[in-house]
């Protein structure tokens, strides 16, 4: 890849949908003659991303939320490097909700972070706003001496010119550079020239995070704050009947009970008297028509959907159903995904201070015009009379995506005087999480006489969360999210990929959860390779080479995987009497990036499994920092043990079963497997890293445990017959 250079009226737009181009045209407007007007110097702000001030200070508005996932720092770096300045130099806001100006280009210029795209969405338009701010204070500079921009050059944000040693800091240019156009074109540097991008270097947030200083969302703390814990209803979709508050009322640091249709809170000076009120209370509740709702009827409906007509068909080569019809050999499973809950560690908290004439909102969210809005719509004042404080997350994995819980903080805080603080218990969280949908798959080959597939079909079942979201991307009964890695990265000779909607009852939400299509796609098509491959008696491995293109991404990271796991070594015995040791493979291609995991595992003779060892190689294309491409596909692969293992969120008489750690367990670290992560080094433009390491680590355990038992387990979590 060489240094490119780009037409920002035109180009950048594109790429930044939009956000780039509007936060350039944000200062254009104000001439030199205006700012020199001014009674104290002006600071510098090419673009709604970069503000430079006469002291030095140099703050990114950073447009990604970090919830752990090294944003803040990858960010940072991209801006960094174009502006010459050391990483430490940047110093970063909050942006405000604003998606005309933050809005990701990845996700249809909506202003999230998620999707594994933060990286990939800024990956120009970051580097391209510091570039034009480095190219401004250059010719600010050489205006000041009255030379050609390039007798000058940058180190560590000072302006040198070359002939003469003369020096100005950037700093010192911030009035002038304000009042030049801006260019109309910025060559950006090439990989040979990068001084930071590629580095291992320390995150932004560690320090803060280690200390104790990061501020969380539940850290937020307000003169006058008082405390409220929620109750909602504990069936999908039910109502508040009644409430007899009296003994709550009568708790000591107890001062309100309020009272929407579907939840009760209790105010408290304190954390602790909220908490004893609430359970205090003696609630009735109108359960609906929830009563009848049990994961068996969610699940007779998703296999409902298997021999529906109406399917929307992702993609087709050639003709499969004839090939399936002809086949002399076939084989057919079906594959059951489970709901799932994310129980991130830091609890759904929210704090409100409402006042008639706007309304202040602390909280940690993924996505703050969607927070804003649903302020709005709670509190019933317009959007620009609500202001969003954003925070550090403890954890997002897509629930904080939602906005439902600041919709119902509002409308509480409604009945409320002053700020309040809002924060679910951990059962509230898992009970009326917005889950990851439930699916159902099934998979066909057509298979020749060497074993090998001649055509494949796979038809997806499962709801439907951009139509929910983001209705006008649900076109024609398809969503693509439900079916990415639908095929996996194989060439198949015939293939068929298809989707139904089938949607849980009323009051059952479903939503985004560290990858959603991927996370099951994955796991049932690897798994129905590994079947393929011990049907036709060959090696897991050699016969997804096969299947492969040569020199591809897919190809390599699977060479690479295998190779560093030393897939043809013996695996050494177990130590318990009668557990079976197993190796499973998985290949993933998805959210822009290529994975090869390989797991092993051991199953004791009561069925229990653990992970011992999970080696995974990564092309994610240009790497920015590799210590935060090795720690997200680390710790995706710890979060998708949990799953594998134990994750399951099941359904009995209109309510979620699950309530907290102890019934909806997670993996403990004296259970995390030895990970290796190797990354192939690559000149494309990067792929996302959040998720993959979750989607893929699901079916290289599946595969693992089936090689150990010689059981084919279809359905997750991983439960194999005990010896």
């Amino acid at each position: 890849m060489n240094a490119s250079s780009h037409d920002i009226s035109r180009r950048v737009f594109l790429a930044a949908g939009g956000s780039l181009a509007l936060g350039v045209a944000f200062n254009s407007a104000l001439g030199a003659d205006a700012r020199a007007a001014t009674e104290k110097p002006s600071p510098f702000e090419p673009n709604a991303f970069i503000r430079i001030d006469p002291d030095n200070t140099i703050t990114l508005t950073m447009p990604r939320v970090e919830m752990g996932q090294g944003t803040y720092t990858a960010l940072s770096m991209l801006v960094a490097e174009e502006l010459e300045i050391p990483l430490a130099r940047v110093k970063l806001a909050h942006a405000p909700p604003d998606a005309a100006r933050y809005g990701n280009p990845r996700a249809g210029g909506a202003q999230i972070t998620g999707g594994s795209n933060s990286v990939q969405g800024a990956w120009e338009p970051l580097r391209t706003a510091g570039a034009m701010a480095r190219v401004m204070l250059v010719e600010a500079a050489a205006q000041e001496w009255r030379v050609a921009a390039a007798e000058c050059r940058v180190q560590d944000g000072i302006v040198i010119h070359a002939s003469s040693g003369r020096q100005l800091s950037y700093g010192q240019l911030t009035q002038r550079a304000a009042g030049l156009r801006l260019p109309q074109q910025v060559t950006l540097k090439s990989p040979e020239a990068f001084k930071l991008i590629g580095r291992p270097l320390k995150r932004l947030d560690a320090a803060d995070k280690v200390s104790g200083r990061a501020r969380y969302g539940i850290d937020a703390r307000l003169p006058k704050m008082r405390y409220a814990a929620v109750a909602a209803s504990p069936a999908l979709g039910g109502k508040l009947v009644s409430v007899d508050d009296r003994a709550a009322l009568a708790s000591p640091g107890v001062r309100q009970v309020v009272r929407i249709d579907n939840a009760v809170a209790v105010i408290g000076d304190h954390s602790w008297a909220a908490k004893q009120g609430l359970a205090a209370l003696k609630i009735v509740w109108d359960d609906g028509p929830a009563a009848s709702v049990s994961t068996a009827s969610i699940r007779k409906g998703l296999e409902g959907g298997l021999a529906r007509q109406d399917a929307a068909v992702a993609r087709a080569q050639g003709d499969a159903d004839a090939a399936l019809r002809d086949a002399a050999k076939r084989l057919t499973a079906t594959y059951h995904s489970p709901f799932l809950a994310h129980a991130a560690m830091e609890p759904i908290n929210c704090t409100v201070d409402l006042r008639a004439d706007g309304c202040d909102v602390w909280v940690g969210t993924q996505a703050p015009t969607r927070a804003r809005d649903a302020a709005a719509r709670a509190s019933g004042l317009a959007a620009d009379k609500v202001r969003i404080h954003n925070h550090l997350i403890g954890g997002g994995f897509g629930r904080r995506l939602e906005a439902d819980y600041v919709e119902q903080s509002v409308a509480l805080s409604r009945k409320v005087q002053g700020p309040v603080q809002f924060i679910w218990s951990r059962e509230e969280d898992i009970q009326h999480d917005i889950l990851r949908p439930a699916y159902v798959d099934q998979l066909s080959a057509a298979i020749d006489a060497q074993g090998r597939p001649t055509a494949i079909a796979h038809r997806v079942v499962g709801s439907s969360i951009v139509a929910r979201v983001a209705p006008g991307l649900f076109r024609n009964g398809l969503d693509h999210d439900a079916v990415e890695a639908g095929l996996g990265p194989y060439e198949w000779p015939t293939s068929r990929l298809d989707y139904v909607r089938e949607e849980p009852p009323a009051g059952l939400v479903t939503g985004w959860w560290r990858g959603v299509g991927p996370t099951h796609n994955c796991f049932v098509v690897e798994s129905f390779v590994d079947e393929l491959a011990l049907m036709a008696g060959g090696d897991p491995v050699s016969y997804r080479t096969a299947l492969l293109p040569e020199r591809s991404r897919a190809r390599s990271v699977l060479e690479l995987a295998v190779q560093k796991a030393g897939w043809d070594a013996p695996l050494r015995p177990a130590a318990a009497k009668g557990a079976k040791r197993g190796r499973g493979v998985a290949v993933l291609a998805a959210f822009g990036s290529y994975l090869a995991q390989v797991a092993e595992v051991t199953v004791d003779p009561s069925g229990d499994i653990a992970v011992d060892r999970v080696v995974c190689a990564v092309d994610c294309g240009m790497v920015i920092n590799p210590d935060t491409v090795k720690a997200q596909v680390d710790g995706g692969i710890q979060f998708g043990v949990s799953a594998a293992l134990w994750g399951e969120i099941t359904i009995k008489a209109g309510r979620v079963e699950q309530s907290n750690f102890h019934d909806y367990r997670l993996l403990r670290l004296s259970e995390a497997p030895e990970v290796e992560v190797h990354i192939l080094p690559s000149r494309e433009a990067p792929g996302g890293i959040g998720e993959p390491g979750t989607s893929v680590v699901l079916a290289a355990i599946a595969n693992a445990v089936s090689d150990a038992t010689g059981q084919r387990v279809r359905s997750l979590p991983l439960r194999p017959n005990s010896a």
